[in-house]
């Protein structure tokens, strides 16, 4: 079988606050970003690289009640909704770059018990961004 990753979603709350995020802290390009009745749906992803985050807005999920939204809300403020983990070659540096800006630290580098040294953000909307230093 040949099946990769093309994209992943992570729900937004606030859209310019989150192209800000993924473009100018995380250095992203801003693939799409489409405006339907009021809402928008973001991609963004890596330069050079295929894979990509559509930032979507939860209450266009279809079937979604409104009790259901509700928990997502409650949930995406907390920062236990959603989240994504990405990789650097140098996280030391990666960190001191987004530490800089107005990004929520969550944990500092830190070498994990289970062999990775890794580190954590909230994006604007809450998800945990977790950035690993890649072997090699």
């Amino acid at each position: 079988m040949d099946i990769t990753i093309q994209q992943t979603y992570l729900p937004h709350n606030d859209p310019d606050a989150a192209v800000a995020f993924y473009r100018d802290v995380l250095g992203f390009e801003v693939r799409m970003d489409v405006g339907y009745e009021g809402k928008r749906w973001i991609t963004v992803g890596p330069v050079g690289q295929p894979v990509s985050i559509v930032l979507y807005p939860p209450d266009a999920t279809p079937g979604l009640t409104d009790d259901e939204l509700r928990t997502v809300v409650e949930m995406m403020a907390k920062g236990t909704y959603a989240s994504i983990n990405l990789g650097t070659p140098d996280l030391d540096a990666t960190f001191a770059k987004i530490e800089a800006t107005d990004a929520e630290v969550v944990q500092e580098p830190t070498d994990q018990p289970y062999g990775v040294r890794d580190c954590a953000f909230r994006d604007p909307s809450g998800n945990m961004i977790r950035i690993a230093q890649k072997a090699g």
